[in-house]
């Protein structure tokens, strides 16, 4: 009876759990020479794999936008990889002449409904005459004619606001709207003639708040995947908007720092005093990329290529280019 009781009390103190504390000073002293390793490499690999996390597009371009003293907006997309990034890409903002681009995919799409013809001839007047960019104001005498597809090629070519204006009373400025509203892009708008909104503008407080026009960075670079994908129009059409954007000849925004990088870009850029934009499709082995940057409220307003907006968006331009670049 003893001894059985003895043989179970044993048992039952061998089936104790086993608890640190319980064990004995050189078992604990022991257990420390492999735990403490284990625990050294379980860190020094999280840590490791931590840092071994390339820089997001954020990481990049969040220190820029910060610095910089104005309102920025930014819509950027791969249309490979489908990789996006956006910074107040629902913000509308002033386009200054990236409007034109609107004014382009509205013109190609009345034109592939026959409501208009790009052969149709535009006359060049005394009236019609306005400053700023452009070539047909300084080089053309009045009278000259030409077809309207000269007039669209002029407008986003060398930006011209004489160009632009004729396209305009061609297809008209409420027509743009609605085509772009149709399209999707209720916030891509075109309120007046270029230097001519006291007396055009078919929306004074537009006018007076945004100035030519409106968009935001999410349409813009949703209307460029449009264009590229050729669903903003018909395939020719589309391949003729993208062969005007390769022609356009300003080269301080996007394309400031990147060149011999690329295989080509399609762009369009707008300015005033105290806005710079330009929205494109860069092609290279890690794009195409559309990209649209929208400054506006900025404090730098000279007109110079050392404009501080221009050079924040070349900059951005050049992020997004090594950004993907190293991922093909």
């Amino acid at each position: 009876m003893h001894q059985q009781l003895a043989t179970t009390e044993r048992k039952n103190v061998n089936q104790e759990p086993i608890y640190m504390d319980n064990l004995s000073p050189s078992f604990t002293a022991r257990s420390k020479l492999w735990v403490y390793p284990i625990a050294w490499i379980f860190l020094f690999s999280t840590a490791t794999f931590s840092l071994a996390q390339p820089p997001s597009l954020s990481d990049k371009l969040s220190p820029l936008i910060k610095a910089h003293e104005g309102k920025v907006a930014i819509g950027i997309k791969n249309l490979t990889s489908g990789e996006t990034y956006y910074h107040q890409a629902d913000l509308v903002m002033p386009t200054a002449s990236l409007i034109k681009l609107g004014v382009m995919t509205a013109a190609y799409r009345l034109s592939d409904q026959s409501k208009i013809g790009l052969n149709d001839m535009v006359l060049l007047q005394k009236e019609d005459k306005v400053p700023g960019s452009g070539i047909l104001t300084s080089n053309f005498s009045e009278g000259a004619s030409f077809p309207l597809k000269d007039a669209i090629r002029l407008m986003i070519a060398y930006s011209d606001n004489t160009a632009t204006n004729l396209v305009l009373d061609h297809i008209g400025i409420r027509t743009v709207n609605t085509t772009l509203t149709q399209m999707g892009f209720p916030n891509t708008r075109i309120n007046a003639k270029v230097f001519k909104g006291s007396t055009t503008s078919i929306a004074p407080e537009q006018t007076k708040k945004y100035g030519l026009g409106s968009t935001t960075a999410k349409e813009t670079i949703d209307l460029l995947e449009l264009i590229y994908s050729n669903k903003a129009a018909t395939e020719k059409s589309c391949t003729a908007m993208i062969e005007h954007l390769k022609k356009c000849e300003d080269k301080d925004m996007i394309p400031r720092e990147l060149t011999g990088k690329l295989k080509s870009i399609a762009h369009k850029i707008g300015a005033v005093s105290d806005a710079r934009t330009d929205a494109g499709i860069l092609y290279f082995d890690g794009g195409p990329v559309v990209i649209c940057v929208l400054t506006a409220e900025n404090k730098d307003k000279r007109w110079t290529s050392e404009n501080s907006a221009e050079i924040l968006i070349g900059k951005i331009g050049l992020i997004v280019f090594e950004h993907f670049q190293t991922k093909k």
